[in-house]
């Protein structure tokens, strides 16, 4: 039993995980251990992680001098890079603002290896975001979009303070694998409920993710489609569990659950 009582003690109980791992190792420190051995693509990696655009540019210039594929880059290079960030992120060792710098370096990566070939490559599927109707605040929504894209999905982005009836509208133009929505307002989390009910209405079953500051697991899984995300970088996981798994709403649900 700790003695509250000894100063040591409460210096255990006090300090978060997140800063222990801190202590014993940096975040650089540890994205050192997850790059791939191959130098050209560890340096591709490292400039993502670092968030250096012209850096990724740079290093994918090399790799493409060493005669690499433009296109096999995409895969073999930047989504290896981007799945260094995440991790990191997942551990708690860097924070949203990193993850974002990343994933606009990734995604600059990929438009210019696309520059270098005319085998344009074949999104994984497609995934409409959206803030729900009443809410301006777009900054989760932006992060989401910005994670998808960094993992090989078409993002529809519909925007902030959507209308039901528009993501009703680009679910039927788009045939998307996932929908997600966020929502800051409590005053505006009830369009979500609005939007599952028109999508079962017009026999769409589709995975319906939900997040933000203004729900939580217990409402986002009242309706029907609904599947809770805690986290930004719970999208492109979700996407690609209805993407290989289809959209079977209670699997998703115990894959994904937080209880």
């Amino acid at each position: 039993m700790l003695d509250f009582k000894d100063t040591k003690d409460m210096t255990e109980v006090l300090v978060r995980y997140n800063v222990a791992m801190e202590k014993t190792m940096t975040p650089d420190e540890a994205a050192e251990q997850l790059y791939s051995k191959d130098a050209l693509y560890k340096a591709v990696a490292k400039a993502i992680y670092e968030g250096e655009e012209e850096d990724v540019i740079e290093a994918l210039d090399a790799c493409l001098d060493a005669g690499k594929d433009p296109i096999k880059l995409i895969d073999d290079a930047l989504l290896p890079g981007m799945a260094v960030v995440s991790n990191l992120y997942d551990q708690g060792l860097i924070f949203l603002p990193n993850v974002m710098m990343s994933a606009d370096a990734m995604l600059e990566g990929i438009d210019y290896c696309k520059t270098k070939t005319k085998d344009v490559p074949k999104a994984k599927g497609t995934v409409v975001c959206h803030v729900a109707e009443g809410d301006v605040h777009d900054i989760g929504k932006n992060i989401v979009a910005a994670l998808l894209r960094a993992d090989g999905f078409n993002v529809v982005d519909l925007g902030r303070d959507v209308p039901v009836n528009e993501v009703i509208e680009a679910v039927a133009a788009h045939k998307p694998v996932l929908v997600t929505g966020t929502a800051l307002m409590t005053t505006t989390m009830y369009a979500f409920k609005e939007v599952n009910d028109k999508l079962v209405e017009k026999g769409f079953k589709i995975p319906f993710a939900c997040g933000g500051g203004a729900v939580n697991q217990e409402f986002v899984e009242s309706f029907s489609l609904g599947i809770y995300g805690e986290e930004a970088a719970e999208a492109p996981k979700f996407a690609n569990y209805a993407l290989k798994n289809g959209a079977d709403i209670a699997k998703m649900r115990d894959e994904f659950h937080y209880h």
